[in-house]
């Protein structure tokens, strides 16, 4: 383990990476704070300047874009009460409240350090479990991978906020849409419509830009967002011993749940968040005064949602499998580095794996020194006029996608996915669970054939192996059990 982190420490202290890894926190703050934007619209805009970049440098600039934006976000939430990012939702009770009192210093304090503490012990979590998890990837077949990702897209789905079936539908076309192309058996093009663009599958890029950015601007605009920002001093950003008391056992406690939930598929740092205050307020000798400002109301979403950003890293980078639709672009990014996540990786890239792990820490500490000096930069940025922002973003997702490929055809892409993340939104289909069976559709299929010949054609491939076998079980019940809830409140709303 110590030779590991050696080697880790040996790449990410490269200066090339040291850069990126500055860049990626620094512009996850700056989207983080930025209301309406969000991780995933930055990666979609940054995805194209993965090309020219080298593997190791492009994973350590997306990961420090997404916990970034955790810390950037929180901001957004105290100054403003409008949630920069979605984890971010529960740090506007009582983060507000405290700067109405005129204690905005103790609470971006707070959550801050908060954030730094659980980000470091979410590392600390990712070294010891990668391995473990790791080497239980390599017992798993193909028909195991192949119900393993079945669950993680059903999970998904049924964690995510939405109705189920909308879920469903989308994970539905995003595994249509991942079988455009060319056959991965027989070479057979389909639903190319006659595009020779098409014959290759439709990039995850313009697809990403147009649901995240292009779709993600249409939906803004039609809300009126007032940026009527905090104007008190923000002087004594260190919060007293008083603060630290109260803290510190909810940041302890959130940084616990936001790991081991943000490993589940379905946005664990957001569930986490809502869990962790939840659980501080319940625990609480003085509940009633949760949302009235108490530092405890900050502490605990905020370490939730940086722990739980630590804790995604490791399903995707030990088995190949994304948690969330963040984790799906960072896959996306290693796709076309031709680089495969999965047990291997740790053995076939230990630079990559332990590079990105040790960045993290390196992030984490940049984004602490930088988070409280800049709140002032920070200030003046939120003030820039939407009307200015949104053509901005606009314009470099159209750049991006052209300069990719210089193909105008992918633009066309670009605004027809935009316009469906626009209907999507509008309607309550899940965009999470669309792209993350759209990245793991081509693996679903390879494992789901590549099985069925080596059982010669038998079905019950996936029925008498006993890890696949578990898998397909819970997922069955997971169905079940949503399906049998639905009902339940139809008899119920019929008998009311």
């Amino acid at each position: 383990m110590f030779d590991n982190l050696l080697l880790g420490f040996s790449v990410s202290f490269q200066p090339y990476n040291i850069l990126s890894c500055f860049l990626g926190v620094l512009i996850g703050q700056f989207i983080g704070i930025l209301p309406g934007i969000g991780p995933v619209g930055a990666m979609s805009i940054l995805l194209p300047v993965t090309f020219y970049l080298h593997p190791i440098s492009a994973i350590i600039m997306f990961s420090g874009i997404y916990y970034g934006a955790q810390y950037g976000g929180s901001i957004t939430s105290i100054l403003l009460n409008i949630p920069g990012e979605a984890t971010t939702v529960m740090t506007c009770l009582d983060g507000y409240q405290m700067a109405r009192d005129g204690r905005a210093g103790p609470a971006l304090g707070i959550s801050a350090f908060g954030s730094f503490i659980a980000g470091t012990l979410g590392i600390f979590g990712l070294i010891f479990l990668s391995q473990p998890l790791a080497n239980f990837g390599l017992l798993l077949g193909t028909p195991d991978y192949f119900s393993l990702i079945v669950f993680g897209i059903i999970l998904t789905a049924y964690l995510g906020t939405g109705s189920l079936l909308k879920a469903l539908i989308s994970m539905v076309l995003g595994l249509w849409v991942g079988t455009i192309g060319m056959d991965v058996a027989t070479s057979t093009p389909r639903f190319s419509f006659g595009s020779s663009t098409l014959l290759d599958g439709v990039g995850l890029v313009p697809i990403a830009m147009g649901l995240f950015g292009v779709g993600e601007v249409l939906i803004n605009v039609e809300q009126s967002m007032k940026q009527d920002i905090y104007q008190g001093s923000f002087k004594n950003l260190l919060p007293n011993i008083q603060d630290w008391l109260c803290s510190i056992g909810a940041i302890i406690r959130g940084s616990l749940i936001g790991f081991f939930l943000g490993i589940l598929p379905g946005g664990g740092a957001l569930l986490a968040s809502f869990f962790a205050y939840g659980l501080e307020k319940k625990i609480s000798k003085h509940p009633e005064k949760f949302g009235t400002g108490v530092i405890e109301g900050v502490a605990a979403p905020e370490s939730a949602n940086n722990a739980g950003a630590q804790g995604a890293f490791i399903p995707l980078l030990t088995l190949g499998i994304p948690s969330n639709v963040i984790m799906a672009m960072v896959l996306g990014a290693l796709t076309i580095h031709g680089l495969k996540p999965g047990p291997l990786l740790i053995s076939q890239n230990p630079d990559l794996f332990w590079g990105v792990i040790t960045s993290m820490y390196l992030g984490n500490i940049l984004l602490l020194i930088f988070n409280i000096p800049m709140i002032a930069l920070w200030v003046k940025i939120l003030k820039i006029p939407y009307y200015i922002l949104y053509p901005l973003i606009l314009l470099f997702c159209v750049v991006g996608v052209y300069t990719l490929n210089n193909n105008e055809v992918e633009i066309y892409i670009l605004i027809l996915f935009g316009g469906l993340g626009y209907v999507f939104r509008k309607v309550g289909f899940d965009l999470a669970t669309f792209i993350i069976a759209l990245v793991l559709g081509p693996m679903l299929e390879e494992n789901f054939r590549h099985a069925l010949v080596l059982a010669q054609g038998r079905i019950s491939v996936f029925f008498t192996q006993p890890i696949s076998l578990t898998f397909l079980l819970i997922t069955f019940f997971l169905l079940g059990a949503s399906g049998f809830k639905s009902i339940k409140k139809r008899i119920c709303k019929k008998g009311g």
